[in-house]
């Protein structure tokens, strides 16, 4: 089983958006969500739906690979991998 940590995953997201010189707002328009969606997933406290992994890293200019590795630790079958 696959673990990607929230934290670090909302972290990456609002690294890549300010980046991109983008709010919140824009990023959730572009996604069809809610700004405030978007801010969830910045704080840690929810994940984007998986449909949405191909948006999200078209949109910031990466790939699904790089938005999900890029977040640190995965955990597979109970082993942690950094």
């Amino acid at each position: 089983m696959y673990q990607v940590d929230n934290e670090k995953f909302g972290k990456f997201l609002s690294e890549m958006r300010k980046e991109k010189n983008m709010t919140q707002k824009e990023l959730a328009e572009k996604l069809f969500v809610s700004d405030k969606t978007v801010s969830k997933w910045e704080c840690g406290n929810s994940m984007p739906n998986v449909v949405l992994l191909i948006p999200i890293a078209d949109t910031l200019g990466v790939t699904v690979t790089e938005l999900l590795n890029l977040v640190g630790t995965i955990y597979v079958v109970g082993k942690k991998y950094e």
